[in-house]
């Protein structure tokens, strides 16, 4: 019995000693610059990334119901895209206007016309080349949520922008 508590205390040893040291096979930085050594730390999204542009700048904004009006959150995320577009000017992007669920398939599809061309026509104000942006309406068709409730409906008002060479949107 004594011999089975021993290897166990064992095991629990080498399982911490393995956490505290970045893993049983050595993983961890080992107080070194992280991977490399180039001084990134290991796991940081590249600034010219599509994954950078979508977590850390935003890729989408959102608006208020039968609207197509930027508020100053949106024009602040838009205002972070065109600064990071500017500085990868070989970049194209699609806008996607999406609406919610709420009224029927023709008005919301103009209505998320009127959203994407809000986004394309501030980008356009702010300095960023018209040929540069194109724009898709979607309507109601590709929801980022389907329930019916303002929870829901409040994600699915929105324009997207996705970075050519992206995989797409959602």
């Amino acid at each position: 019995m004594t011999f089975i508590k021993a290897g166990l205390v064992a095991v629990s040893l080498l399982s911490l000693a393995a956490c505290e040291n970045g893993g049983i096979f050595g993983g961890g930085s080992g107080g070194g610059t992280g991977a490399g050594g180039s001084g990134q730390t290991p796991g940081a999204i590249e600034e010219s990334s599509l994954e950078y542009f979508a977590t850390q700048i935003g890729d989408r904004v959102l608006f208020a119901v039968n609207e197509a009006t930027l508020s100053d959150s949106s024009k602040a995320i838009l205002d972070g895209q065109v600064a990071w577009l500017n500085q990868y000017p070989a970049r194209a992007i699609t806008v996607e206007g999406h609406a919610d669920e709420q009224g029927t398939r023709e008005y919301n599809l103009a209505l998320s016309a009127r959203r994407a061309a809000a986004v394309q026509n501030y980008m356009v104000s702010q300095g960023l080349l018209s040929s540069r942006i194109s724009v898709i309406p979607y309507g109601k068709e590709r929801p980022l949520e389907i329930c019916s409730t303002e929870v829901c409906w409040s994600k699915n008002r929105r324009a997207v922008t996705v970075v050519a060479g992206g995989l797409g949107s959602v």
